[in-house]
Order: C-alpha cells, then sequence, then structure tokens
C-alpha cells in the first residue's frame, strides 16, 4: 500500500558489532531477523504480495492513434462570442450525456453484477452519495444507472437547464453542471480501465478516444472537474490531447498522358 514502508533501526554494522552471543544474539541470527524484515516490508500487512499493476492496454500506440476525426478538437469547445456561457454549458453538458451514456450501453451487457462488483477506476473505487450524503458501495452497473437517472432528470428539468427564451439559469447551474460532469467522468474512466478489452472487441475505440478528446478538453477549457479528479487519466489524457501533427499538403494531381493520334 501506498505509503506504508519499514525502516530499519539504525545502522546494521553498529548492530552486529553490539550483538555478541553473551546475551544470546549471533551474527547469523541478527542478519535473520534483518532479512526477515526486508522481506516484509515488500508485502501488505498481510503478507501477501501487492497485485502487479495491469497493463494499460489503451496506452498502446496502436489503440491512441484511432479517432474518428482528424481536426484539433480544441476548437469545438471555446465560446463563441455570440452565445452565453451557460446556454454553452448546458448544450455541451447534454451533448456529452447523451454521447457517454450511448458508449456505455455499448458494453454494459459485459458490465454486470458479477464482473464490475464495485466502481472502480485504477486503485479508485467510488461510492454513491444519495441526496442525504448517505455513502453507498455498488456496483458498477448501479452506479453508473445512479449517475445516467441522475443527470437526466437534471437536464429534462426546465427550472434548471431551461430551453424557453427568456429563462434563466439557476444560481447553482455552475455547481450542478460540474457535478454532471464528474460523474461523466467516472463512467470514462471506467469503461478504459475495466473494458477497454470489450470495446476493442467491437472496434468501437475510435469512437471513445474521440469522445473521451472532446470531453476532456470541454471540462479543461471551463475548469469544471477539479484535476485531482482526472489524474488516475492524466497519461491518457496527454497522449490524446496532445496538438495533431500538422496535415500534409495536399499533392498535385498528376498531368494528364498526352493525346495522341493516328
Amino acid at each position: 500500500m501506498v505509503g506504508d514502508h519499514c525502516t530499519l533501526p539504525g545502522d546494521n554494522t553498529a548492530l552486529l558489532s553490539q550483538k555478541t552471543p553473551k546475551n544470546g544474539l549471533s551474527c547469523k541470527m541478527v542478519l535473520q531477523a534483518v532479512g526477515k524484515v526486508l522481506r516484509k516490508s515488500k508485502t501488505k500487512p498481510n503478507g501477501k504480495k501487492p497485485p502487479a499493476e495491469e497493463k494499460k492496454h489503451y496506452l498502446e500506440p496502436e489503440y491512441t492513434k484511432v479517432r474518428v476525426v482528424d481536426f484539433d478538437l480544441k476548437e469545438l469547445v471555446v465560446l463563441p462570442r455570440e452565445i452565453d456561457l451557460n446556454e454553452w454549458l448546458a448544450s455541451n453538458t447534454t451533448t456529452f450525456f447523451n454521447l457517454i451514456n450511448l458508449q456505455y450501453s455499448t458494453i454494459s451487457e459485459f458490465c454486470t453484477g458479477e464482473t464490475c462488483q464495485a466502481m472502480t477506476a485504477c486503485n479508485t473505487i467510488y461510492y454513491w452519495y444519495d441526496e442525504r450524503g448517505k455513502k453507498t458501495k455498488c456496483t458498477a452497473p448501479q452506479y453508473v444507472d445512479f449517475v445516467m437517472s441522475l443527470v437526466q432528470k437534471l437536464v429534462t428539468d426546465e427550472d434548471i437547464f431551461p430551453t424557453k427564451y427568456g429563462k434563466e439559469f439557476p444560481n447553482s447551474f455552475e455547481s450542478l453542471v460540474k457535478k454532471i460532469c464528474r460523474y461523466l467522468f467516472h463512467v470514462l474512466a471506467h469503461i478504459y480501465w475495466v473494458h477497454f478489452k470489450e470495446t476493442v472487441a467491437l472496434d468501437l475505440q475510435g469512437h471513445l478516444n474521440t469522445l473521451y478528446t472532446h470531453f476532456i478538453v470541454f471540462v479543461r477549457e471551463f475548469n469544471l472537474v477539479d484535476p485531482k479528479e482526472t489524474t488516475i487519466m492524466d497519461d491518457l489524457s496527454e497522449v490524446l490531447c496532445a496538438p495533431l501533427p500538422p496535415r500534409p499538403p495536399p499533392q498535385p494531381l498528376p498531368p494528364p498522358p498526352p493525346h495522341t493520334t493516328m
């Protein structure tokens, strides 16, 4: 576990010189004790070796280079001058909700209470908090269902996401958008960490990469998710959000063959 460590008492040489057969400890016994301590320091407190870090298949170049668009997605998230900020946040948040819900539905048959007994991503377990603030550990499909049900309720509430002209956004609108984006990030992270193989098998990794990149550049543009929340996916974010190489100039068409007459 991170932070667990074992410190040996003082200098080993001095320890060996002080322990003599007179007090019942030989050099061999001391070395055996030191070796035992060192072996324990490499294991968890229960004596079991920590599991090896799972290989991140989604970081392999053959997958990260697959997209469904070849332009810079940052251009899509910049607030147009003629559009109100809240209108822009509402429109994009609703779109991301629909797209992420659709992306999850493609692998939902593989995400069950048996295969995903907790909502995990990396070494993080996400707990659900109800309206009273009660913390609940639930399976991944239960967690995603809670997320999608809550977001559906919010984005269809005219008092929160107004669609009629002249209707004002509530003062709490930005904080609700941040809450939604945090939950949607959890769903994307779970798909990458637990269900990326199924995504590849369905040949949908290009759609997932494009959706994830678009979402990340959007939340970064408007500071909608705490960077500490997304740190578990920073390696993927940096790869996918890196500026695309410039497009090569179009090659001129070859001249037509000369016309010959008999």
